[in-house]
């Protein structure tokens, strides 16, 4: 099969994602996105600031301040990390398709909330700036390094002579 018959199951898919959504509808949940060390297998509606309660202990680790809470029992550490002052977090959801697009194989996300921190959270260990999740975020100054426009200047100042 060449993929050019008109019956042919096989079509091309669409992704799209808008990350602009409507300002009044979209939810700040600055200071509420939470990265835990498990796998929760349930997908569905939760009364979880009812039972997960983090606290700030006045301990401080590698110059990041450490909370700690309780998750089913087990005693967990965290650290807030704020993201770079250019960057931005969403939480994306499927948007409801239009009509004209029902029948085309598309998909489309739009932002249905924001951030601009994440808590890290460990639970055999304090957090620590060796924490891979940490450390991933050295990455976004060597990307906008590598991806910097260069200027006669910056050529100048590293020329050897």
């Amino acid at each position: 099969m060449d993929g050019g018959d008109e019956g042919s199951s096989l079509s091309a898919s669409r992704t799209t994602v808008d990350l602009t959504g409507d300002k009044a509808a979209v939810v700040d949940l600055t200071g509420k996105v939470h990265q835990l060390p498990c796998c929760i297998k349930y997908d569905g509606p939760a009364s979880v600031s009812h039972y997960f309660k983090p606290k700030i202990t006045g301990v401080e680790v590698d110059g990041l301040r450490v909370e700690e809470a309780y998750f089913r029992g087990r005693n967990l550490h965290g650290t807030t990390i704020t993201l770079p002052q250019d960057c931005s977090g969403f939480i994306l959801g499927k948007k409801t398709p239009v009509e004209e697009t029902k029948t085309t194989n598309s998909e489309c996300w739009e932002t249905n909330a924001t951030f601009k921190n994440v808590t890290v959270w460990n639970h055999d260990e304090m957090p620590s700036k060796e924490d891979a999740f940490v450390r991933a975020f050295h990455w976004f100054a060597v990307a906008n390094t590598l991806h910097r426009t260069v200027t006669a200047e910056d050529l100048e100042s590293t020329c050897i002579d």
